[in-house]
């Protein structure tokens, strides 16, 4: 039986005794899988560098698809803190960020308000993904392009925001869209 794209990872990570891996790593990971598995399969560096981390490795690679592991005493704070897995979750995902974002500029730590600028972004362009990915269902694709554009206007006028989704969740076309 082949082994799966997880399984050929986490030898490459063992063979190679991993503690911390590069970009460069990840990249060079992601050739050998196509070597593998064929170079028509599609492998993402993204999907690399995730298992390289639930396996412990330190993996120093940005993507908008996978969170990097957050410095404490924030990744306490904001744990869990990013979700959009429907209009619900988004709301509370963002009342969560706004809470903490306002925690974090009270106390003038700018470090703070920079990663839940930085979470909140990552959930606007993993939204603007999905809205945009034809293999979603539309009226999925519709309530991730409004998750974003709540995302959008909080990125912009976080001070604002709460105030302008109320308005927003009375609007005729909202209600007609996602009642």
């Amino acid at each position: 039986m082949p082994k799966t794209q997880k399984a050929l990872i986490l030898d490459y990570r063992e063979r190679h005794s991993l503690s911390r891996a590069s970009e460069r790593e990840v990249r060079l990971i992601q050739a050998e899988l196509r070597r593998a598995l064929g170079s028509n399969r599609k492998i993402r560096a993204s999907y690399v560098a995730s298992v390289l981390r639930e396996a412990g490795t330190a993996v120093e690679y940005e993507d908008r698809f996978i969170s990097a592991a957050l410095p404490e005493p924030y990744a306490t704070r904001l744990e869990g803190a990013l979700g959009f897995r429907d209009l619900k979750s988004a709301e509370a995902s963002l009342r969560r960020l706004d809470a903490a974002y306002r925690e974090y500029r009270a106390a003038t730590d700018p470090t703070g308000v920079g990663l839940a600028r930085a979470l909140a972004l990552k959930g606007k362009q993993r939204a603007e993904s999905l809205a945009r990915n034809p293999r979603v269902k539309p009226e999925a694709r519709r309530e991730k392009q409004e998750i974003a554009a709540w995302f959008r206007v909080w990125l912009e006028s976080p001070d604002l925001f709460l105030d302008w989704l109320e308005l927003r969740r009375q609007s005729e076309e909202f209600r007609r869209s996602f009642a």
